[in-house]
């Protein structure tokens, strides 16, 4: 009897088939690039945020963090959408990163929220660093996920090879 080569084995991520397609897509090295970038921004951002909440501050500068932030959140989003097709042949929800992609709604809703916010006037100054502490909170969740998936892809490919 063979194994099943369009379900990965127990435990793993990534059909061979999968695992060559991740290899191969220049959406990988995309997507690891972007990732360090926006961790790195939502860092930054992250000090502006807190410094307008505690003293009123920068609000300049930490509403121009959040807008550098969301765009490079966009970015990945937009790109590991692509990077999913590739290797799963579906755009989001792929059955290993479903749940990731599920919460990533959640940062992109939040995200979007203060954008939407911003522009439109909605919500006060100390309302939308509200709304970005909550997208930054949602954030770090997801990023933990994507983190623990990228652990167990190193653990995968060790094992496969």
């Amino acid at each position: 009897m063979t194994a099943d080569r369009t379900q990965p084995a127990p435990g793993a991520l990534y059909t061979p088939e999968q695992r060559r397609r991740r290899d191969e897509t220049r959406w990988t090295m995309v997507q690891g690039i972007l990732a360090p970038l926006q961790f790195i921004a939502f860092a930054i951002s992250l000090v502006l945020v807190l410094r307008y909440v505690w003293t009123g501050e920068a609000y300049g500068a930490a509403t121009a963090s959040i807008l550098v932030k969301t765009a490079l959140l966009y970015a990945i989003m937009v790109t590991g959408a692509l990077w999913e097709k590739e290797v799963f042949g579906r755009y989001l929800f792929a059955g290993p990163f479903y749940w990731e992609d599920v919460f990533s709604m959640l940062v992109l809703a939040l995200h979007t929220l203060y954008v939407a916010g911003l522009v439109g006037g909605w919500f006060e100054p100390q309302a939308l660093m509200t709304i970005a502490l909550a997208a930054y909170a949602a954030y770090v969740i997801n990023a933990g996920q994507f983190l623990r998936k990228f652990r167990l892809a190193r653990i995968d490919t060790r094992v496969a090879a």
